[in-house]
Formats: C-alpha cells, sequence, structure tokens
C-alpha cells in the first residue's frame, strides 16, 4: 500500500504498523502536480493499484451568513478539488485495465446539513456526493469495471474538530462518535463488497429519515 500525507513523522508511525507492506509519500493532495507523482509513484513501486481512498479534508465552525470568500475557497480545495485531483490522474490507470475502485469518504452532513456552524463544509461534502454519482455515471458506461464508492461516516474521534478552520469542538467530546479503527474496518468491508455508497454509523439511515421528516420533506 501507499500511504499519503503532509507529514512524514505520521506516515512513518503508521508505516511502522504494517510490518514493511508501506510505501510513503509526502504530499499536499490539494495540489494536483503533487496527486499526480503519488499515482507515478505508486505504480512505480507496485505495478498497478487497484484501490485509490480520498480521506483528505478539513471541517470548519463559522455560522453560513458569517461566511467569506476565502472560507468557501479553503473548503472548496481541501474537501471537493483533493478528491476531485485524485479521480481524474488515477482515472487513466483504471481504465487501461477497466477494473479499479476509488473510495471517497464523505460525510453524513453531505446527507443532512443539520449542523450550522459547519455549514460551508456540509455544502462541500454536498458536492463531493454529488461529484462521486456523477463520475459513476460517466465512467461505468464504457468501464463497467470501475467503481466509485461513497463512505459516510458521523462524528470520528480524530483531530478533525480542533483543526477545524476557526477552530471548534474537540471531535472527541461530541455523542454518538466512533473511532477511526471503526470506520477503517468499513472501508476495508466496501474494498471486498464493492457496494456504492454506505455509511458507518448503524444508525444512519434513522437519523437521515428523522432529519428530513422534522423539516417537512416527504420520504
Amino acid at each position: 500500500m501507499t500511504l499519503v500525507a503532509r507529514r512524514r513523522e505520521a506516515l512513518e508511525q503508521v508505516a511502522a504498523r504494517c510490518h514493511d507492506r508501506a510505501h510513503i509519500v509526502v504530499a499536499d493532495v490539494s495540489d494536483r502536480q503533487s496527486v499526480r507523482r503519488v499515482v507515478e509513484e505508486a505504480i512505480a513501486k507496485w505495478g498497478r493499484v487497484d484501490v485509490w481512498i480520498n480521506n483528505a479534508g478539513q471541517g470548519i465552525t463559522r455560522s453560513p451568513s458569517e461566511l467569506t470568500d476565502q472560507d468557501i475557497d479553503e473548503m472548496m480545495r481541501q474537501n471537493v478539488k483533493t478528491a476531485l485531483y485524485g479521480m481524474q490522474e488515477i482515472l487513466p490507470h483504471f481504465k487501461s485495465k477497466n477494473d479499479g475502485q476509488v473510495i471517497n469518504v464523505s460525510s453524513l452532513l453531505g446527507r443532512v446539513p443539520m449542523a450550522v456552524f459547519r455549514s460551508a463544509y456540509c455544502g462541500t461534502k454536498h458536492f463531493l456526493n454529488a461529484l462521486t454519482a456523477t463520475f459513476r455515471a460517466e465512467v461505468q458506461q464504457i468501464h463497467p469495471g470501475i467503481q466509485f464508492t461513497l463512505v459516510s461516516p458521523g462524528v470520528v474521534r480524530t483531530e478533525f474538530g480542533k483543526h477545524a478552520l476557526h477552530g471548534g469542538p474537540d471531535s472527541h467530546t461530541l455523542p454518538g462518535s466512533q473511532s477511526a479503527e471503526e470506520v477503517a474496518v468499513v472501508i476495508a468491508e466496501v474494498i471486498e463488497s464493492r457496494r456504492p455508497d454506505v455509511y458507518t454509523n448503524p444508525g444512519a439511515s434513522a437519523r437521515i429519515a428523522a432529519y428530513y421528516a422534522s423539516v417537512g420533506v416527504d420520504p
């Protein structure tokens, strides 16, 4: 496997747990050229890529009436463009073998915009969901062996909240959270099943239905 992040130290810590099965690449995936380099290095190292996971992203703590142009631009850069670059840059390799899977990590907030203070984040995850679905529809017309999967967690106990733009609540303190390991188990399962759209929290579907019922939308 190839592990990608901006912090070498963090990558080395994860790679050490993989028993020499991991190749690390230090890169900022909000830069298209860096993503292209990751694709090239991964293929050079392993000979092929079977699964590409887009998991980069950032939160924001700001109500919609206070959003600035810079807020929107940064959320699009971190939450949409990173995935767009990944999908576009790995696609020629997948097309060459009519096989492969892209997994885009979205969010429950991409289905239900129920966190006002995460307004722009909700918007970018809705965008990511639509982008993933339309990529799937386009590519599978000619290359049905290529899958595009959305994985939508709820709150995950990571540093996401602390690192949100303009600060924010610690994700570890929020109710109904999952561990990163629990989310990873779901991602491993969809690599096997190749399902197109999954939630990591068993209660997610009920929460979505309850939200839309509360705002008067019929199922």
